[in-house]
């Protein structure tokens, strides 16, 4: 992480001015995951939406209740995806304000049939917490419009880091979510996540020129464009790592993990592990490596040739 993203400590709880008709709230829950903690965003000068109101935390509530100025009023709710430090919250905030729920849908929407089957077979480690509850009252197609009386949003849906993951578009600006962060990169962990998604998202939103994102977690990406061929070289440097350490006798993930991260502290091995899964599942889709089906965590995974 370079020092600018580090530097990123706004205080918890405060609705912070940081584009005209924008604002945003640090929700209090920080962690290795979260960093500084959620960015819930409001968006408009009277009628607001809402963007990831975060945890289901009373004090969140209150700070974005207080943020409310005026005669503004919340008239939408706006999920990115429906990880547990970005949807639960929207639920009671919705019945504060009467403000409807807007999201790709449930948490197993958008999931390909890979991660179906991969589910049917018994894995369900994606490891970072899912709002199992989570039930929008409209879903958005991608491409769907949204406005109020000063902006207009356009749902672009980018699964990879979740199935039901949607970006939000704001002239020439983005509400990411977790998808495209300046501190880390996004993580991708089966059967939530899909490697083969993430790339193709990522490629999606390279498709336009973009001044701004704003994301889930973090400070705002001011090169947008240039961050997300960062993160696809990031994802293609580790790709030839992952196929430098198979062999065509066959390694376990947790043998290819101990030899890509080799630096990786024994704590963060787990989510280095799934990290590397995702990649494997990818792979093994694109034929460069194998396995014997149904792929598992637990699967030998070869190399083509020696």
């Amino acid at each position: 992480m370079d020092s600018a993203h580090q530097s990123f400590d706004p205080r918890v709880g405060i609705a912070q001015q940081i584009a005209p008709n924008l604002r945003r709230i640090l929700a209090p829950n920080p962690s290795p995951m979260t960093f500084r903690g959620t960015n819930t965003y409001l968006l408009g000068g009277s009628d607001l939406a809402i963007i990831d109101p975060g945890p289901d935390q009373l004090t969140q509530l209150r700070a974005i209740k207080a943020a409310l100025q005026g005669t503004q009023k919340i008239t939408h709710i706006l999920i990115t995806h429906s990880h547990l430090d970005h949807s639960p919250l929207a639920r009671r905030l919705s019945a504060d304000c009467g403000a409807p729920i807007f999201a790709y849908g449930r948490s197993d929407k958008g999931q390909s049939d890979r991660m179906k089957a991969l589910i049917k077979s018994g894995y369900s480690g994606g490891g970072e917490g899912v709002d199992c509850e989570f039930t929008p009252d409209h879903t958005l197609k991608d491409g769907s419009k949204l406005a109020g009386p000063d902006w207009e949003l356009e749902a672009i849906h980018t699964p990879g880091h979740f199935s039901n993951h949607l970006c939000f578009g704001w002239q020439e600006a983005a509400f990411t979510g977790d998808h495209i962060m300046g501190w880390a990169s996004s993580m991708v962990s089966p059967p939530d996540g899909d490697m083969g998604d993430f790339i193709r998202s990522c490629e999606t939103l390279l498709q336009r020129d973009w001044n701004v994102f704003y994301p889930g977690h973090g400070d705002i990406v001011q090169t947008p464009n240039a961050r997300i061929r960062e993160l696809l070289a990031h994802r293609a440097h580790r790709e030839r790592s992952i196929l430098a350490a198979l062999s065509v006798e066959g390694r376990s993930i947790k043998e290819i993990t101990k030899n890509v991260y080799r630096d990786t502290s024994d704590a963060l091995l787990p989510a280095a592990e799934r990290n590397v899964f995702a990649h494997l599942i990818d792979l093994c889709e694109r034929q460069k490596a194998i396995c014997d089906e149904p792929i598992r965590f637990e699967s030998q995974f070869r190399s083509l040739t020696s």
